[in-house]
């Protein structure tokens, strides 16, 4: 059985690897919807609560109004500066790869999973146009390559 839930945050990124628009610092109103498989247990197979009382303070917490942010990108070591210099504190959510919205799907499935859910696939919709489907598959492909590694070939 397959339980679908939706959640909102609003996060800033770029890409630092492109040489276009999207190198520039902007921001998403980013939807996430996750499909749950589930196993029927009697008259009901998992409260819809389970999963908000985890997965949405992990998105408050850890994505929502927070600039998503490769670590080897120079504007990370920048704003730790800053901070540094200025007292100032950014949310930011670190990532060990680019932040696009490929690499952003494969974090929340990672982190999603790590909460003991098993996920069918997942749909994180970065535009109104424009929404990537993320499965299981995808996962477990991408879990075995070393994301850090292929960054580094490519750049």
């Amino acid at each position: 059985m397959i339980i679908q839930k939706q959640y909102k945050f609003y996060a800033a990124h770029r890409n630092e690897q492109l040489l276009d628009k999207c190198r520039n610092l902007h921001g998403h109103r980013y939807g996430l919807v996750c499909f749950f498989e589930v196993e029927r247990d009697g008259a009901l197979s998992t409260l819809f609560g389970d999963f908000d009382d985890k997965i949405e303070p992990m998105i408050k917490g850890c994505y929502d109004h927070c600039f998503i942010v490769n670590r080897e990108d120079p504007l990370y070591q920048t704003l730790l500066e800053h901070q540094e210099k200025h007292g100032e504190e950014f949310r930011m959510k670190v990532l060990d790869f680019p932040s696009t919205v490929e690499n952003i799907a494969f974090q929340l499935f990672t982190e999603i999973t790590e909460h003991g859910f098993r996920l069918n696939r997942l749909e994180l919709r970065e535009t109104d146009t424009s929404v990537i489907e993320y499965t299981r598959e995808d996962w477990v492909a991408d879990c075995r390559l070393d994301l850090k590694k292929q960054e580094k070939s490519s750049g």
